[in-house]
């Protein structure tokens, strides 16, 4: 198989991902192993993983969050009365699917801003 022509059309394409994952394989010695399916799909699935990757990251610079919070930064030690179970559900953004909506509410200075910028990250948890 001449692998250096296949490559350059690879990353000519922009198939970048096949191109990461073809030659990851090329050095994994028990590769032969595998059917023209099974390779030919982890190539794939490379590729697909790579693109929604890539749209993440461009929804997420476009979105200009102020801060980069995320659900799993919550501090659960620190005595606010916290329901995890509560956060744990809300994480997983049913409300948003239900067209409902959420309201922070508590004292001033306590980060009920950074909540709001977790519905934006949690497309990575569902």
């Amino acid at each position: 198989m001449l692998t250096h022509p296949t490559l350059d059309k690879l990353q000519t394409l922009p198939l970048t991902g096949m191109d990461q994952a073809l030659v990851e394989q090329l050095q994994i010695p028990d590769i032969a192993a595998l059917t023209f399916e099974e390779r030919f799909g982890l190539l794939v699935d490379r590729e697909c993983t790579e693109r929604e990757n890539r749209r993440l990251t461009t929804r997420l610079r476009q979105a200009k969050l102020r801060q980069t919070a995320c659900i799993e930064d919550i501090d659960s030690r620190h005595p606010r009365g916290l329901d995890k179970a509560l956060m744990a559900r809300l994480a997983t953004c049913p409300w948003v699917r239900e067209h409902h909506n959420v309201f922070i509410t508590g004292p001033m200075g306590i980060g009920k801003p950074q909540p709001g910028n977790y519905p934006s990250r949690a497309e990575r948890i569902t």
